[in-house]
């Protein structure tokens, strides 16, 4: 175990401090926007902003590094991410904060394309697996752990936004230090949405509704768990135990989908997210502390997880070749729909009370189901060669890995002859 974490131990110590800084962030604005009174429909529209940047910082992240290298791209984008939360808490506006979670959201995205590509190239198919589950397990940790700072100081207060910015100036430091070798600069690629649609429309659809449904749990989820509680308190205890849930149902559920198929438990999460996110929505008045947390940590484990099922289900139905084009097509997808979901949820919000946001995650949840279950009535199914979900594993909540299988595939045109 430790021959394996050696060369990548320096970039994931970075990943624990860079993302609690984050799992701070997410928390924190959401609810300090509440206190100074921001509009729902500016919450969400935060929301959205912060997965419009990152949708546009996977656009556009392989194009820096291709361009100045991973260490340099890195750094770049810590010290810009670093800034931001200290600039939230100087400009208490909701156009100024729109427009920086738009920049954060760019910033960690092109984070997330560094880290996810440098840990491809250090691993084989031998220890690939491992490396990516504790790496998945470490995000959702740390992702956890930063909630909770929330209740360190008064959110009404400029110093938990200080310490947002030191963790992630602080998760610069191991990366810059290193002495391991950095991973060769990627080639570009291109998105083919269209021939994306063709490989797997169940497995596109999957990766749109897990974007529009945790786009908006991430934007409002913190709203709600403070209306629910008359507190702060509860909207970090609420988020933690959602991503707790999601960390533990994930790697269970992706091994009954080794087992059993992708397509059921697409189908059986999406339908028991749905059900989840009714009970929610009807319970909202009576929540308790302890019931608000345990509902939380079930929709975590059904929601989830279901990007991460979804990408599976689609790279089972692609060609080695495609990869990198159903990939990065599938991470569009998430994002277009974390982009859109936080709009439409913090709409339904202010029209049917704050229970709303899981009223639209239901509908969403339940939408998925019918498309997928109308598919497989019909019966067109073709046959699939399945991949092991460790590889798909990565997509627990960041950038899709795609650089080793693109300049693998590089390296086989240059040397094939002509």
């Amino acid at each position: 175990m430790n021959k394996t974490l050696a060369p990548v131990a320096a970039l994931l110590i970075s990943v624990s401090i860079l993302l609690a800084g984050q799992g701070l962030q997410g928390t924190l604005l959401p609810v300090r926007a509440s206190i100074e009174g921001f509009a729902t429909v500016s919450i969400g529209a935060m929301g959205a902003a912060y997965f419009l940047g990152f949708t546009l910082g996977c656009l556009k992240g392989g194009e820096l590094v291709q361009r100045v290298g991973h260490v340099r791209v890195f750094l770049a984008m810590s010290a810009i991410a670093s800034a931001s939360p200290l600039v939230h808490g100087l400009l208490v506006q909701p156009t100024s904060w729109f427009l920086l979670r738009l920049l954060t959201g760019f910033c960690f995205a092109v984070l997330y394309v560094v880290i996810e590509s440098w840990l491809n190239d250090r691993a084989d198919n031998d220890n690939r697996g491992v490396i990516f589950s504790i790496y998945a397990m470490i995000t959702l940790t740390v992702l956890a752990a930063g909630q909770m700072m929330t209740l360190m100081y008064d959110p009404s207060g400029l110093e938990l936004f200080i310490i947002a910015s030191v963790l992630v100036s602080l998760g610069a430091v191991p990366v810059a230090l290193s002495t391991a070798p950095a991973p060769e600069q990627p080639h570009a690629f291109s998105v083919d949405l269209r021939r994306l649609w063709h490989i797997s429309p169940s497995g596109t659809l999957g990766c749109l509704v897990a974007g529009l449904a945790n786009g908006a749990f991430w934007a409002l989820a913190p709203v709600f768990a403070a209306l629910v509680g008359k507190d702060v308190s509860l909207a970090a205890w609420f988020m933690t135990f959602a991503v707790v849930g999601g960390a533990v149902a994930q790697w269970p559920l992706g091994l009954l989908s080794d087992r059993i198929g992708r397509r059921k438990v697409l189908v059986g999460i999406s339908f028991c997210g749905a059900v989840v996110g009714v009970t929610m929505f009807y319970a909202t008045s009576g929540l308790t502390f302890l019931s608000a947390n345990l509902l939380a940590a079930c929709w975590g484990a059904l929601a989830f997880p279901l990007y991460t099922i979804a990408v599976a289900y689609a790279n089972d139905r692609a060609e080695i070749s495609e990869y990198v084009t159903v990939s990065s097509g599938l991470l569009l997808m998430y994002g277009i729909g974390a982009t859109v979901g936080p709009f439409v949820a913090s709409a339904m919000m202010q029209g049917s009370g704050h229970g709303g946001l899981f009223a639209f995650a239901a509908i969403m949840h339940a939408g998925l189901v019918v498309f997928v279950g109308a598919r497989a009535l019909r019966g067109r199914r073709a046959a699939e060669q399945q991949i092991a979900f460790v590889d798909a594993l990565s997509a627990v909540q960041t950038a899709s890995v795609v650089y080793e299988e693109e300049i693998q595939q590089q390296g086989e045109d240059e040397t094939a002859p002509h």
